[in-house]
């Protein structure tokens, strides 16, 4: 064949195409296993982060081993169920979208059980949107199941100086020691107050400034997600 015809070019080409791809479906399969771990270890710090154990990463799961006691899951009655699936493997964001395709009955929360210093708190996942894309995060509670004892968030896309301050230490600290319940024992959750929250408002923080949306989008991640567990405190509540 005349290595300078279109049909030899033609066919060097295609062999190109199926070599690279070959090479491409090698790298993803024998890369899967450590990023599924990578992933594993993120999801453990960002829990751990909620109760204030900052882990490096090759102490992650042996920190997490240590503090998370109990792993829980509930039903979207808060009932707890077993030999479904591990808490730790729910996928949140699957679990709340199954309210759009009207399975609500079949939803499952996760609920991670820490021990630190001889105390119990209660490690609760969130997920909403922000302006550009999702946000989600971790509170804890102490052992009234009321009482705010850490929180840490994340994003995908905010606006960084705006929206992506949800992740900082400065907006994440002013969750601790705000209440969900009220003295009644109603479920108020959280909110987040544009222009700034009394200092005496058990429920409020103030919003990030010029971030309107995403700060909203707090304040409905927080009272959505946690209403799911309020039949658990409300069972169990001292």
């Amino acid at each position: 064949m005349d290595k300078d015809s279109n049909k030899a070019t033609f066919l060097f080409s295609s062999g190109m195409v199926v070599v690279i791809a070959i090479l491409l479906s090698v790298t993803a399969i024998s890369l899967a296993p450590y990023q599924a771990k990578n992933s594993r270890i993120e999801k453990m710090k960002n829990i751990l982060t909620s109760v204030s154990v900052n882990a490096e990463t090759a102490e992650t799961e042996r920190f997490f081993n240590q503090y998370i006691t109990n792993q829980i899951v509930l039903n979207n009655k808060g009932v707890e169920v077993t030999g479904k699936i591990a808490a730790f493997d729910i996928d949140l964001k699957k679990e709340l979208d199954k309210i759009k395709t009207g399975k609500a009955d079949e939803q499952l929360f996760p609920l991670f059980i820490c021990n630190k210093d001889g105390n119990s708190f209660y490690i609760i996942p969130v997920r909403g949107k922000g302006l550009w894309g999702p946000i989600w995060g971790y509170i804890s509670l102490e052992a009234d199941m009321n009482t705010i004892y850490g929180a840490s968030f994340g994003h995908k896309s905010e606006t960084p100086g705006l929206g992506a301050e949800i992740e900082t230490e400065k907006f994440q600290q002013q969750f601790i020691g705000k209440k969900i319940f009220d003295e009644s024992g109603n479920f108020v959750s959280v909110t987040v107050i544009k222009g700034g929250a009394s200092p005496n408002d058990m429920h409020g923080v103030d919003a990030v400034s010029g971030a309107t949306i995403t700060s909203k989008g707090v304040t409905e991640m927080f009272k959505r997600t946690l209403n799911n567990y309020i039949p658990y405190f409300k069972s169990r509540r001292p």
